[in-house]
């Protein structure tokens, strides 16, 4: 289970041309754009990554509008593990849990996945807010990543997940949300 106080938000290179080839993209940003902000209400912080944005563009507007007082990290390395900004925020974050999310699944999703795994951190993807080019490289990114020990989430379940009770604060804004 999520946990708040233990959870950070990685979302990972939704940019440029490359965002809009993605497989059922409208899908992708409205779930990706539910997910932040769902995030915002509880309040957990977000590490946001770009892949060569000076190639690859800035992030789309629909996900970079929302994390306006953010600044991206950029990244060379498919994995955000090969960029020791990325680490030193983690670290500093003191989370343990990570929550995935963003473009390719089967790239840099995958990736930045195993090697979390690799150094101990829970992973937790959201499914419905990631994406590849194709269907059948997201199918193979998700098993490759279930394999070598993260979890699958979707963006309903990750939420609620964090909420933990309808007694919550939070509980009336991330239903609203959600509907």
């Amino acid at each position: 289970m999520l946990k708040p106080d233990d959870t950070i938000q990685v979302i990972i290179d939704v940019q440029g041309k490359l965002a809009t080839l993605m497989h059922q993209r409208e899908q992708l940003y409205r779930n990706l754009e539910i997910l932040i902000r769902g995030i915002r209400v509880l309040e957990l912080p977000i590490l946001w990554l770009e892949q060569h944005p000076e190639g690859l563009g800035p992030t789309i507007p629909e996900i970079a509008d929302l994390l306006m007082d953010l600044k991206p990290l950029p990244k060379l390395s498919f994995s955000a593990c090969g960029q020791d900004d990325f680490l030193e925020n983690l670290r500093t974050s003191g989370r343990q849990q990570i929550l995935l999310a963003g473009i390719e699944t089967h790239v840099c999703v995958y990736q930045t996945a195993r090697d979390l795994l690799e150094q101990d951190y829970h992973v937790e993807v959201v499914v419905d807010a990631t994406s590849s080019r194709t269907p059948e490289n997201k199918q193979v990114g998700l098993g490759k990543m279930a394999c070598a020990g993260a979890g699958m989430s979707s963006v309903e379940i990750a939420l609620f997940e964090l909420l933990g009770t309808a007694d919550a604060p939070q509980f009336k804004e991330i239903l609203r949300l959600l509907k």
